[in-house]
């Protein structure tokens, strides 16, 4: 069965203890109340290292652990963090070394595997729902926008920053590339496209019958829509899973039908989405389960 420990670092700390695909105990930083007073954005990546230290050793209790996995924004390659715009601080850093000699010295000896934290909740979704012998792909929609993919296949799987419109004026991207998907979807790009507006009151006014609103929700669901038909289009049909708190917005109807608009050929016919909850719980069983795997 193996019982290991699950970490995902992404707006907050999460350090979970999984034996098999069952998540046991799980701490936070910042904990619930101090969310308001830490934005991991700016925190070093000395002190990152050693919050996670601190959740880990509060939560194992010296008992015996297998391995570790972690979970990272941004491009993770032979445990080294070679970008993350996202936590631009852990850019270059062999995150991997630094975890295990921070484990080791702390009395846990045990094995270190860090990945994306988008593949992480793929590795997730596929072990919860005992399918670890399929292709599973599954999009996180947030304030980025996170593209995961199990197994692994060790790509760079910035999904994210795919180009989604050939439009000059489409900037709104985080990283600054013209025509990312993230540069529409994203909580950040959103904000920036209508001002003083927050995602929720887009769509809500989008409902109430809002040209602007109604006209950015269709462009919305078509750029989802045409990365999931470039993917497609390289790895084949199936089950996209949709993950994260933006889920909400999503009409399901409107985005398939984009997707048939856009994927024509019969040996591609196939695919449709599912909305999964509670996605930071499955990229720790994720990250878990993907360390025993090395």
């Amino acid at each position: 069965m193996g019982r290991s420990i699950g970490v995902l670092a992404t707006r907050y700390i999460w350090v979970g203890m999984v034996e098999g695909t069952k998540l046991g105990s799980v701490r936070m930083y910042p904990e619930p109340g101090q969310r308001d007073e830490v934005d991991l954005r700016s925190v070093p990546a000395d002190d990152m290292v050693a919050r996670i230290l601190e959740q880990v050793d509060m939560l194992h209790e010296g008992e015996p652990v297998d391995s570790v996995g972690a979970g990272f924004p941004g491009i993770v390659r032979n445990g080294i963090i070679d970008d993350s715009p996202n936590l631009a601080q852990l850019k270059g850093l062999n995150i991997r070394e630094r975890l295990s000699c921070a484990l080791k010295a702390a009395g846990i000896d045990a094995p270190v595997t860090v990945m994306n934290d988008a593949d992480a909740l793929a590795a997730g979704i596929a072990a919860t729902h005992g399918v670890l012998e399929k292709l599973i792909r599954v999009w996180y929609l947030g304030d980025g926008i996170g593209f995961g993919r199990y197994p692994s296949n060790e790509s760079v799987c910035e999904g994210g920053h795919m180009v989604v419109s050939l439009d000059p004026k489409e900037r709104f991207c985080g990283c600054g590339g013209e025509g990312h998907l993230e540069g529409i979807m994203g909580n950040r790009a959103m904000r920036l496209r209508f001002l003083d507006m927050e995602p929720e009151d887009v769509f809500t006014l989008a409902r109430q019958g809002d040209t602007r609103a109604g006209d950015f929700v269709k462009l919305w669901h078509r750029a989802l829509a045409a990365a999931t038909a470039t993917n497609v289009h390289l790895d084949g049909p199936g089950r996209f899973y949709l993950a994260g708190p933006n889920t909400d917005f999503v009409d399901l109807n409107l985005l398939n039908r984009y997707l048939q608009d856009m994927v024509k050929m019969s040996p591609l016919q196939g695919t449709f989405f599912e909305i999964v909850p509670t996605s930071h719980d499955l990229a720790l069983i994720g990250a878990a389960v993907s360390s025993r795997a090395k």
